[in-house]
């Protein structure tokens, strides 16, 4: 019996010393494991919660033995007080690529990514996905497509989320208008047509057909950008020494938005003009929005906008002098010269590996998670963008719309030359800016469209030589430059 007593004791003390010699041997062997996973971003500053609550946090906690230190290629808060604005952070990401102590992975956006791809700088992952089996089929093909593209038909990066607009429309317009409602895939010219059609009513009781964005204020000028888009016209020639914008192409694009505003087809035109005010003379947050105080039929605007009018849909009840619109949306028209395509879509967050990793093991790890099926289904809830796998992209709960029209069409390639001239010469923009004038009086009928392009390319002309030689520093305030931009 006092043996058996003995052996039992014997055998409780080794099951429990097992344990804790396991734990023990694990911690040793975890700590001679622990690794340090570089991260490289454009932006940055003192504040990392945004980048390690969207991607490092999970990742961290799933992966104990790998640290993740948060490299940004600019600290912005240098430059929140200074009137330089600042490196391009597209070099120092170079930097930070090519240096002493290289990061391992880099996120960076779809202008930087073509370049740095361009210049040998991404690891292409198609050999790592086919070893792995790491399934590509449940992305999004524009996605696919697109990153294809920007690496001439290789994989060198993944993009777990995109921002992505559609042309949402008011169906209770279109339906006491009596014409009939948008689809998907429509050109532009259809969607003017019906923008024309359902638009009605003068002075303050004005619907307008369509609007480049929700706001009541907004001028169709800076919508130009989403039209022309995809059209792949140059506003400056090669060197950024002269103007490219007076053409046949550059003056059929500004005479119809022109034309469109001119007509009041598109608001902006009238300054007073209320937008359809809800408060009575009080401040009404819903006073600037022209789609939800049913003052345009049709509007252009981002994914994000679902959860403003989800938002809104659970308190319409308490809002005075307010009836929810009906709503639904359908595909950016898109231009018969670039058939499927369209300026809605955007990469923010393209995750590539160094070719210069010091931890390439660890970063692919990373990049395959952030891109997996398991990060796409926890962060399919989020309000501002969508993830890249159509398994988890569904309408939020309680709400009915057509939400592949924000991913059936392809993005526009882009413009990487004159995207390059806007990273060395920040301050091109005012080159831009110095027609938002012209463009009125255009609309005012003070200026023919041809008239206004010849101005446009007198003034930009102007403007370069001066941009040129200040690339960076702000010069807008210059005697020089605000006479070349508003005249004498």
């Amino acid at each position: 019996m006092k043996k058996r007593n003995k052996l039992m004791l014997l055998t409780l003390s080794m099951m429990l010393l097992i344990p804790l010699l396991t734990a023990c041997g694990g911690e040793a062997k975890q700590n001679e494991q622990e690794r340090t996973l570089r991260i490289g971003v454009l932006y940055g500053g003192g504040d990392e919660q945004h980048i390690r609550q969207e991607y490092t946090d999970i990742f961290e906690y799933m992966n104990g033995n790998i640290s993740i230190e948060i490299v940004p290629a600019v600290d912005t808060s240098e430059y929140n007080y200074s009137d330089s604005a600042g490196p391009d952070p597209t070099e120092e990401m170079r930097k930070l690529l090519t240096g002493a102590n290289p990061v391992d992975v880099a996120i960076v956006d779809s202008d930087s990514f073509q370049q740095y791809v361009r210049d040998g700088q991404f690891k292409q992952l198609d050999a790592l996905i086919q070893k792995d089996g790491f399934d590509t089929s449940d992305i999004i093909p524009s996605v696919m497509d697109t990153i294809k593209m920007m690496g001439d038909g290789n994989i060198y990066g993944l993009a777990p989320t995109f921002s992505s607009k559609a042309l949402y429309y008011n169906k209770t317009l279109f339906q006491k208008a009596g014409v009939e409602l948008p689809t998907d895939s429509m050109t532009w010219d259809e969607a003017f047509e019906l923008a024309r059609r359902v638009a009605n009513g003068e002075g303050k009781d004005r619907t307008y057909g369509f609007s480049f964005d929700q706001y009541r204020w907004g001028t169709a000028f800076y919508g130009v950008a989403d039209y022309a888009g995809p059209l792949q016209l140059r506003t400056y020639d090669d060197k950024a020494e002269k103007m490219a914008i007076n053409t046949p192409q550059w003056e059929k694009v500004y005479d119809t938005i022109a034309t469109l505003s001119q007509d009041n087809i598109m608001p902006g035109r009238k300054d007073d003009d209320n937008g359809g005010s809800l408060g009575e003379g009080r401040y009404n947050p819903l006073d600037h929005d022209l789609f939800l105080s049913g003052k345009v039929a049709m509007m252009m605007n981002y994914y994000s906008y679902t959860s403003e009018l989800f938002d809104i849909s659970k308190n319409a009840g308490k809002i005075k002098n307010f009836q929810m619109p009906e709503w639904d949306v359908v595909t950016i028209p898109h231009h018969p010269e670039a058939p499927g395509i369209s300026s809605g879509m955007r990469f923010d967050s393209i995750m590539a590996i160094n070719t210069q990793a010091q931890n390439p093991d660890d970063a692919w790890q990373f990049v395959q998670f952030i891109n997996g099926e398991d990060w796409a289904k926890i962060k399919s809830r989020s309000t501002y963008e969508l993830v890249t796998r159509k398994s988890f992209i569904k309408p939020k709960e309680g709400m009915n719309y057509n939400i592949q029209s924000f991913y059936a069409m392809k993005p526009a390639p882009g413009n990487p030359a004159e995207e390059k001239l806007h990273q060395k010469y920040r301050n091109l923009w005012i080159v831009k800016n110095s027609a938002e004038e012209l463009f009125k009086k255009r609309i005012e009928g003070k200026l023919t469209t041809a008239d206004m392009l010849k101005q446009w390319e007198t003034k930009g002309n102007q403007l370069l030589p001066m941009i040129k030689k200040n690339p960076n520093k702000s010069i807008f305030g210059d005697e020089a430059v605000q006479k070349a931009v508003y005249g004498d």
